[in-house]
């Protein structure tokens, strides 16, 4: 299966810290790929150096058969950062209209996708609201709307479904299922071990270091345990 991310020996310093260290990663098309760690594993970082927001210090990045950074690349992923990249005197509306500018959407566009995502993420009923009005999780649903809305081929999600309440994470899941189906690559990070089971491969990462990966059942199985949180302690405990 053709792979569309793929790191080797990735290494990013900030001075004295190496937050990824030496990672190798391989994503293939059409899969969801959960990204769990401690906090200040690496993950973010790892991201940002995939979507060209960050430049690695050693080592090389591909997406979608790309050397990263490339700008050529950047019409065709989405990126949902844990912090909020939203303009607070905009309208919800107003936002989706200006990240569809940015993408050359046409207006008819647009206007078809934001229906489609507002009322995905459960926000038709705050187009008009300013966004500095919305509340914490209502700025997460937006920030995902918008990394949706130029239909990606491959989609970034850092912790989307933090503060959100579980029928939504549920319908987030299933809605990230039948992108899969379409062929879109979604590589997600989150701390809900209930979500990272439903991802086809998961990554542990510790100290910038991938110290396993494979499926949720594969990685029960090595480690003979009932649940992936119970592995993933085995898994950090073994690399200590």
């Amino acid at each position: 299966m053709k792979n569309v991310v793929v790191t080797k020996d990735l290494v990013k310093e900030f001075g004295k810290l190496r937050a990824v260290n030496r990672l190798n990663l391989e994503i293939q098309k059409g899969e969801v790929y959960g990204f769990i760690g401690p906090n200040g594993s690496g993950k973010t970082t790892t991201i940002k150096i995939l979507c060209g927001l960050l430049e690695a210090t050693y080592g090389e990045s591909f997406v979608l058969g790309r050397r990263m950074p490339d700008p050529s690349v950047y019409p065709r992923i989405g990126y949902m950062p844990q912090e909020s990249a939203l303009y607070p005197d905009l309208t919800v509306s107003h936002t989706i209209g200006f990240f569809g500018e940015l993408y050359g959407l046409r207006k008819g566009e647009i206007e078809k996708r934001e229906k489609e995502l507002l009322a995905f993420v459960d926000l038709k009923g705050r187009r008009r609201t300013l966004v500095s009005n919305l509340s914490g999780g209502m700025k997460h649903r937006l920030s995902l709307a918008v990394s949706l809305i130029h239909n990606p081929e491959l989609l970034f999600l850092d912790e989307p479904t933090v503060g959100i309440d579980p029928e939504l994470r549920a319908s987030f899941w299933e809605y990230f299922g039948n992108l899969t189906d379409e062929g879109v690559t979604v590589l997600i990070t989150t701390h809900y071990m209930d979500e990272a089971s439903k991802c086809d491969r998961v990554g542990m990462i510790r100290e910038g270091k991938l110290v396993a990966v494979g499926t949720p059942e594969e990685l029960k199985k090595e480690t003979d345990t009932v649940s992936l949180e119970d592995s993933f302690l085995h898994f950090i405990r073994r690399s200590d």
